[in-house]
């Protein structure tokens, strides 16, 4: 199993390049950041200094979307990277959540998605690609590559990540609602005549390490209340019964009054205080070393390649460092 570490680009943009360079060393082989620009820093020019300042570590976006960057500006940004660097960047992508909606913006369609990421992958590999009739190409392009995972919890977008996408990235740790989704993306992946273990299954949630479970519940709840508006709006999509979404997953957010951006990825979002102790504790990692450990060990059986840490706590170092010294090391390969 592989390690990533998942920050949002809060200044001073050194203090994101140092945790990254401390994971590396750590064992940590992916470098994540949220990509919402009017909420963050912009990390493409963070990505730049992190891989001037490591050696191996590969990095990207935990998620960008089609709108916000157009899909050949993305394309070239990645490329500009990997030719600067190597081959050292993903492309994590989704629908938009944050970085749409606090503009006052809808998240993009599937088809748009399907789009960008054929584009995004053509142009960043150096191909001929096709945009609205027009053909393309990014001439200086030698050797290019990029994998693109794809974000996805409901079953259209589990379907369009299993046909498509080199990667799944699904942002909850429940080892139930895993199994669950890994499966619809496989199926989806053989019946368009992939191979399923082809595609690259990133689990990603925030993990704390340590014995204060109440304090690190109250440290990661509002993870609860970030799944909970794509959950939201697969609830308006297919409805609460509807057997194409588990109710595992949409139950707990009938006390959801709504979502205010600004707390968005925070400790002690006040936008997160319906979500239950029992969705903490099953979406997250939280605990003794040895909880983590078999919670990973669980979710490895289940087929996940990647486990991403979130670490937007107040223990960013000492969840790193114990990653690094008990968990990694026991997991890792």
């Amino acid at each position: 199993m592989d390690f990533g570490l998942v920050l949002q680009t809060d200044p001073p943009a050194s203090a994101v390049v140092e945790l990254m360079r401390t994971a590396e060393r750590s064992g940590f082989r992916y470098g994540w950041t949220f990509d919402s620009a009017v909420l963050w820093q912009e990390p493409f020019v963070i990505y730049s200094r992190i891989l001037e300042h490591t050696e191996r570590l590969v990095v990207g976006p935990m998620v960008t979307n089609p709108s916000t960057r157009s899909p050949e500006v993305t394309a070239s940004t990645f490329a500009t990277l990997n030719d600067m660097y190597g081959n050292r960047t993903v492309c994590g992508i989704g629908r938009g959540d944050s970085a749409m909606r606090v503009a006052g913006r809808k998240p993009n369609t599937l088809a748009t998605l399907s789009e960008a990421m054929r584009v995004i992958r053509d142009l960043a590999e150096g191909r001929e690609t096709d945009i609205d009739g027009t053909a393309l190409r990014l001439p200086w392009v030698r050797d290019g590559r990029l994998p693109v995972w794809m974000a996805a919890y409901g079953p259209k977008a589990l379907a369009l990540a299993g046909r498509e996408a080199d990667g799944f990235i699904l942002q909850l740790a429940d080892p139930y609602l895993t199994e669950w989704m890994i499966k619809a993306v496989r199926d989806a992946a053989a019946e368009a005549g992939r191979d399923p273990a082809s595609v690259t299954i990133c689990v990603a949630a925030p993990a704390y390490v340590g014995d204060d479970l109440g304090h690190a519940r109250d440290q990661c709840r509002w993870f609860g209340g970030m799944v909970g508006n794509h959950v939201a709006d697969l609830v308006t999509r297919y409805g609460e019964h509807s057997g194409l979404v588990p109710e595992a997953l949409t139950a707990y957010i009938k006390q959801r009054a709504g979502y205010d951006y600004s707390h968005h990825g925070r400790a002690g979002n006040p936008s997160t205080d319906f979500v239950p102790d029992e969705i903490v504790d099953r979406f997250c990692l939280l605990g003794p070393v040895a909880a983590h450990r078999e919670r990973l060990e669980r979710l490895r059986e289940l087929g996940v390649d990647q486990f991403a840490v979130y670490a937007m706590h107040d223990a960013k170092e000492e969840t790193i460092r114990a990653y690094g010294e008990h968990i990694i090391p026991a997991l890792a390969g």
